[in-house]
């Protein structure tokens, strides 16, 4: 009796579906991060501008809505509020960077009165949100 001997098979490394869960954890972490940043304005009308950059890191939000009325990070304030809680942050953190964010709609003069209060409170870095335009550059 002849007893004939099975060829082993090979071993395969299939790299496809290691190539698939790969792709699917990195998805999964990109939505992780961004559900976790933090936005601490208000939804307001923003202006558009051809030139822009982001928020620094760390900064607080000061909003004038449509109706005037201003928030510090989303907590309604009055103008000598605002001024007291400013200097309290301005006093933790000096560096402390204040994204101011108003309507378009709001009268130019409730926003320069915000500006105002924020330097009166010892604010030296800040910066206006706007919403990039997306159109063509202006000269």
């Amino acid at each position: 009796m002849i007893l004939h001997r099975r060829e082993r098979r090979r071993a395969r490394i299939e790299i496809i579906p290691m190539i698939d869960v790969v792709f699917f954890l990195l998805v999964f972490f990109m939505m992780a991060s961004l559900s976790m940043t933090v936005y601490r304005g208000m939804p307001v009308n923003l202006p558009r501008a051809a030139s822009g950059s982001t928020p620094p890191a760390e900064s607080a939000a000061v909003t004038v809505a449509r109706d005037g009325q201003a928030y510090l990070d989303r907590q309604p304030v009055t103008r000598e509020l605002l001024g007291q809680r400013l200097r309290g942050l301005v006093a933790a953190n000096p560096n402390v960077a204040i994204v101011i964010t108003a309507d378009e709609a709001v009268a130019h003069g409730r926003v320069v009165d915000v500006l105002d209060e924020i330097r009166l409170a010892g604010v030296t870095r800040m910066a206006i949100a706007i919403r990039p335009d997306t159109g063509t550059a202006r000269p």
